[in-house]
């Protein structure tokens, strides 16, 4: 056999591969169709709870076995998809109108996740039963294969309500991203109801109608003004914030109470956003706030922040909008498949998809029931026919041999081989003309049904379908018929399924927070030995000196609104500001440096702190650096005046690092003490002074094997020992000499 060697580029494939994958991502997976706003996921699971008879009425089935039937059946991808996707339609938390009705652990507002599916149970919800299935077997919808052919599902559902905009969807596919706030199914059907009567409504008139999204949270939508420019594109920010009241407590105090949260809030961001309170008042953002409590009971939502006394609790509260997710926002791309392609709509065309989906389902569902009574028809004028030569009837099936000879006789008139009481009874037989099915029903016919009263009811029934198909005509014939039936539909599910609308929309003035200002007092820093650091005041740190300079590794003393500079052996400079360190009693524990700012990188585990001092200090005076491979410079202060958090202070050659970082004057003079105990005084005005980027200059020519271990800095006529070898060495005596010299040994 002959085979044939296709060459082509790599890209093209790669390009066309690639496209197919996303397309499919985006169609089958992702994004809900418009015209039942469900995923196909949300579309399958529905349709196999109908099949399996899950009803609202009945008893609820377990959720392994819907979601094993739907995963069997129709959706081949993970069961973890499917039953997310059920536990969600079945949260009122998360969808406006729930489709499902759970029982069992179905999961919480606060982000508990729901209990495995071998142990929940199911059935289907009253409005999803009757509202987006009711019609499914009168041919309303296409049905396709499923995946592999041996199973039919629906193209979409036969869904009478724009569930796109009622429940929302959000959805990320390849290079797309969906997301579509929810709003309220009496707003929704009533702007249907507006369209169906004026196709030419604008945006603008629709709004007035359905105002924005109604979050099934509530909360308040604080941009108003937005709204329009995002429901004509489909695309922008909605700002909404959660709904608290301030409430007076016993002792004068105040308390803010949350009853409604951002609808972005729900799941886990709930405990962030309690974590951020916590971080507003680690952070000494605000002092105001003495405890929070989350009081929430199931979904009655009750988060409480008590204030202390004489507390702003307006500032407070516009405080927790600025710096947490008390407000929050919503990104809108109302992106859904339709005429088979991804598309971005605004709320106009979503209705238009919807009510041209609804006259398309109605055009079949007539169609289909005026197709069953013309056939009732044709069967019940063959009964009543019948009825009325009934003896003639009884006289052809007594003398037929068979039901077949019965039948032709019936239908077509052929009278051989039956026997007649009389040539006018063949005669009579001869004019019949029965159709097939009228023939079939006659010959199906029970003896009850010669009663009179049946008769009469068979004439009733017969009237009825008359009746029905009259109306079924005339619905399929006027387009304005249709849309009356439609529109009474719609008035119905209104008026069992619509409730109160829960968000409030206006136009909100962005928060201001009124900052009190500090009031600067002198501090003392204390960091001990395990790096944990805290604050006191002056007066405290007098009245606990002795004990402050025992137990203290360093001590800086300080403005409270100051920075304190901590420099390290590896040569970097970490700022802390001095307010993000707790500020207490002088026997509170304290906290961890290392901790105190989000994103500094010190970390006092793996380096020494060398040296630390305020940075108000540092700025307007010379420091001199020196390292164990004798490199020593001066440092103008003011080169470590940085908004940064940590900054390289000193440039380090390989394997050297830091023994030195001090405060040097004019006059000062600088003694170098070696491992091997040499020593070498110089005068500090004869140190270069240098960039912090750079290296500096050798201070002492250090023998093979030696470094430097100590530098020491003495002031015109300090006096100062050191201990050699059990004898002691006086630093002011030694002889000055110069830079970059061996020194004397001790």
């Amino acid at each position: 056999m002959a085979q044939e060697i296709i060459r082509t580029e790599y890209s093209e494939i790669m390009q066309k591969s690639f496209i197919d994958y996303s397309m499919s991502v985006i169609l089958a997976r992702a994004v809900p169709d418009v015209r039942d706003g469900l995923k196909p996921v949300q579309r399958r699971t529905l349709y196999d709870m109908y099949e399996l008879k899950v009803d609202y009425n009945k008893p609820y089935k377990k959720s392994a076995r819907i979601v094993g039937d739907t995963m069997g059946k129709y959706h081949p991808h993970g069961d973890s998809s499917i039953y997310e996707a059920l536990v969600v339609m079945s949260q009122d938390f998360k969808k406006s109108l729930p489709l499902v009705d759970g029982h069992g652990n179905f999961g919480s507002i606060e982000g508990d996740g729901a209990a495995a599916m071998r142990y929940t149970e199911a059935r289907l919800a009253k409005v999803a039963q009757e509202v987006y299935l009711g019609d499914l077997d009168k041919n309303v919808v296409d049905f396709i294969p499923n995946y592999d052919e041996t199973e039919k599902e629906p193209e979409v559902l036969p869904v009478r309500v724009p569930n796109l905009l009622i429940n929302g969807s959000d959805g990320i596919a390849v290079g797309m991203v969906t997301s579509i706030p929810q709003h309220n199914l009496g707003e929704v059907v009533d702007g249907v109801i507006a369209y169906m009567k004026n196709p030419d409504i604008s945006t603008a008139e629709m709004m007035e109608i359905i105002p924005g999204p109604d979050f099934p949270t509530g909360g308040i939508v604080t941009n108003k003004d937005d709204l329009l420019e995002i429901y004509s594109t489909g695309v922008g920010k909605i700002k909404i914030r959660g709904k608290a009241e301030i409430e007076k407590i016993k002792g004068g105090k105040e308390q803010i109470v949350i009853t409604e949260i951002p609808y972005p809030m729900i799941g886990a961001n709930i405990g962030k956003f309690l974590n951020d309170i916590c971080s507003l008042v680690e952070t000494k953002k605000t002092n105001d706030i003495a405890d929070i409590s989350n009081q929430s009971k199931g979904e009655q939502m009750r988060i409480v922040i008590e204030l202390r006394k004489g507390a702003d609790a307006q500032n407070v509260l516009n405080l927790l909008y600025k710096k947490t997710r008390l407000e929050d926002t919503f990104g809108v791309n109302m992106l859904a498949v339709a005429d088979g392609k991804p598309e971005t709509l605004g709320i106009v065309p979503i209705i238009k998809h919807h009510v041209d989906f609804q006259y398309e389902l109605c055009t079949r569902k007539y169609t289909h029931l005026l197709g069953k009574e013309q056939e009732k028809k044709e069967i019940q004028e063959g009964l009543i026919k019948a009825c009325d030569v009934i003896d003639l009837i009884i006289e052809i099936l007594r003398g037929s041999k068979d039901v077949k000879q019965a039948k032709a006789c019936l239908v077509d008139g052929i009278t051989a081989g039956i026997k007649f009481k009389s040539q006018k009874s063949k005669a009579d037989a001869e004019q019949l003309h029965f159709t097939e099915k009228q023939a079939q029903a006659i010959l199906d016919m029970r003896l009850h049904r010669l009663i009179g009263l049946e008769i009469e009811a068979l004439r009733g029934d017969y009237a009825e379908t008359m009746d029905k198909i009259a109306r079924y005509t005339k619905i399929l014939g006027s387009r304005a018929e249709m849309a009356k039936v439609i529109i009474k539909d719609l008035q119905a599910i209104r008026k069992e399924y619509a409730r109160d609308r829960r968000t409030v929309i206006d136009n909100v003035e962005e928060a201001v927070v009124e900052e009190k200002p500090i009031e600067v007092i002198d501090v003392a820093v204390l960091i001990d030995r395990f790096a944990y650091a805290r604050v006191v005041d002056m007066p405290t740190f007098e009245r606990n000196k002795e004990a402050a300079e025992i137990e203290s590794k360093k001590i800086v003393f300080c403005k409270n609104i100051d920075k304190i500079c901590l420099f390290t052996e590896k040569g970097d400079m970490h700022a802390i500001k001095v307010l993000s360190l707790p500020f207490g009693k002088f026997r509170d524990k304290g906290q961890p440096i290392d901790t105190a700012e989000k994103g500094s990188k010190i970390d006092l585990t793996k380096e020494n702190l060398i040296f630390a001092d305020s940075m108000e200090n540092i700025i307007k005076n010379k420091l001199i650096f020196g390292t164990k491979q004798a490199m020593i410079k001066l440092v103008d202060g003011s080169e470590f005046d940085v908004s940064r958090k940590t900054i390289a202070a000193t440039k380090l050659n390989d394997k050297d690092e830091v023994i030195c970082v001090q405060i040097i004057n004019p006059g000062d003079t600088v003694v170098m003490q070696s491992a091997k105990d040499m020593f070498l005084r110089i005068e500090g005005d004869t140190i270069p002074e240098k960039k912090k980027t750079a290296a500096g200059v050798r201070g002492i020519k250090l023998a093979k094997g030696d470094e430097l271990t100590n530098i020491y800095v003495l002031s015109e006529g300090e006096t100062k020992e050191v201990k050699v070898k059990d004898k002691d060495v006086a630093l002011n005596r030694l002889h000055i000499g110069s830079r970059d010299t061996k020194g004397v040994k001790k």
